[in-house]
């Protein structure tokens, strides 16, 4: 990967604004803020821009002067405009986010870590290769924690997208997911994490404590690979159950 010409903040920044503006990926939004206030892109400079100088550096791609658009259209553009300019200047909104559960390595044995692609609260809702976060989870047959939320906007800045996400969450045996392209989920399982595709989402930790029940009881083939189960000690705890 090409080495980051500025730094995380402003990175951050130019990716939540590009996704306030339709149909603009986060080229259009550098190349863009580079015809507006320059090659060099601080957070002084971005805290200086201004609507009429980002929609006059877009042009016509959103028919910003309303000569081609509706009213309503035109109404639409210019209130994404204004949230991305305010994005740009690192006004950020409150974000609700749930609270991050004490964790240290080892505290929960025969525990998988799982990763859930998330865009609100604690929610499964996101695709895999365009979500927000990841919510990282850390399931035993007794408890479950969520020990990060990890951002993924940085992946929109990567050369290789998917793997920038298939490197955040890394260290998850599991993600779960509401959708995944193939080129994707090819990386995904290349990189050790079992996908899981839950089309109609849901609360994660409904869904997760599902995942705990069968791990309590008879779990499927993929499950018992992930807790590291031995084929023999499948058999004779399915056993042991019936």
């Amino acid at each position: 990967m090409s080495e980051q010409p500025f730094s995380n903040e402003v990175a951050m920044r130019i990716a939540l604004a590009t996704r306030a503006l339709p149909d603009v990926s986060i080229r259009d939004m550098i190349h863009a803020l580079h015809g507006a206030i320059g090659e060099d892109l601080n957070e002084e400079r971005l805290g200086q821009i201004t609507v009429t100088q980002l929609k006059t550096a877009f042009g016509k791609t959103f028919d910003v002067d309303g000569e081609e658009a509706g009213d309503d259209t035109r109404a639409e553009h210019i209130i994404a405009f204004k949230d991305a300019v305010r994005i740009l200047w690192g006004i950020k909104e409150d974000v609700n986010l749930p609270a991050i559960e004490p964790y240290t390595d080892g505290d929960m044995p025969n525990s998988v870590r799982i990763a859930v692609a998330s865009n609100n609260w604690e929610e499964l809702d996101g695709h895999f290769g365009s979500c927000l976060r990841y919510l990282v989870y850390q399931l035993s047959g007794a408890e479950l924690r969520l020990i990060d939320i990890r951002s993924a906007i940085e992946a929109d800045l990567s050369d290789d997208k998917n793997m920038f996400r298939v490197n955040l969450i890394r260290d998850c045996q599991i993600v779960y997911i509401v959708s995944v392209g193939g080129p994707a989920a090819a990386k995904v399982i290349q990189g050790g994490i079992y996908p899981m595709k839950i089309v109609e989402g849901g609360s994660a930790r409904a869904i997760l404590l599902e995942l705990q029940k069968r791990m309590n009881s008879a779990p499927p083939p993929w499950l018992a690979k992930v807790m590291g189960v031995a084929v023999g000690d499948r058999i004779r705890n399915y056993k042991a159950l019936v």
